[in-house]
């Protein structure tokens, strides 16, 4: 089992938005994900849901290694594996199976796994995870939700992703039990059309200013 502390959580300290991206060619992504790390965001949920996305990670990985770049919409052992050996240092999924969270022991990278729901938490914790993306977040209800799993659960750590924008960040990060929150917010699809790499630059910078609990 799992049952440790996740690695991410030093690395998110002062970093309170983890941008969820999707790809549509290597370059974007470079351009991309290096106007992120200059606006302060350096963790990178790069998703697994365009044919470049593999090639994306490695190559940011080669580029920026003061960026810690991940994986997103990571559904099985061999798309954790795959995600790895191309250079990311953490994965992310929608949700937990029993062969993804025993898969992921001893994988050499750590897993942010998805849960939604009190029973999916508490089999998550049993699995050795106390770190956990709460998706979809607004969708499986949001700020009382985790308000709610907060005193049943308390040793668990949350990463709500799923309809959060700048305006609704600052609520989740007031939570104790949210150390982060992810979004694709600050990386418009008109900036990346019109490549106004400087824009997504701001918003970074915009995000990384956002305050979560001392």
């Amino acid at each position: 089992m799992q049952n440790q502390t996740s690695p991410l959580l030093p690395l998110l300290a002062d970093v309170p938005v983890i941008p969820v991206l999707e790809f549509q060619s290597v370059d974007e992504a470079l351009h991309v994900s290096e106007a992120l790390v200059t606006g302060g965001l350096p963790l990178l949920e790069i998703t697994l849901r365009t044919p470049v996305a593999l090639e994306a990670i490695k190559a940011v990985a080669a580029a920026l290694p003061q960026a810690c770049v991940g994986a997103g919409t990571v559904l099985t052992v061999e798309q954790l594996h795959a995600v790895r050996d191309a250079g990311a240092q953490f994965a992310v999924s929608p949700g937990l199976t029993p062969s993804l969270a025993e898969g992921a022991q001893g994988a050499g990278i750590s897993l942010l796994p998805g849960v939604a729901t009190a029973s999916e938490a508490m089999l998550a914790l049993e699995a050795g995870f106390t770190f956990l993306k709460f998706f979809p977040a607004q969708a499986a209800g949001g700020v009382p939700m985790l308000k709610s799993l907060g005193g049943p659960l308390p040793q668990l750590r949350f990463c709500p992703t799923g309809g959060i924008d700048v305006a609704l960040a600052p609520t989740y990060l007031a939570l104790p039990n949210v150390v982060c929150v992810g979004g694709s917010w600050v990386v418009p699809k008109d900036a990346v059309a019109g490549k106004d790499w400087g824009h997504i630059r701001s918003l970074a910078e915009q995000a990384r200013a956002l305050r979560s609990k001392g």
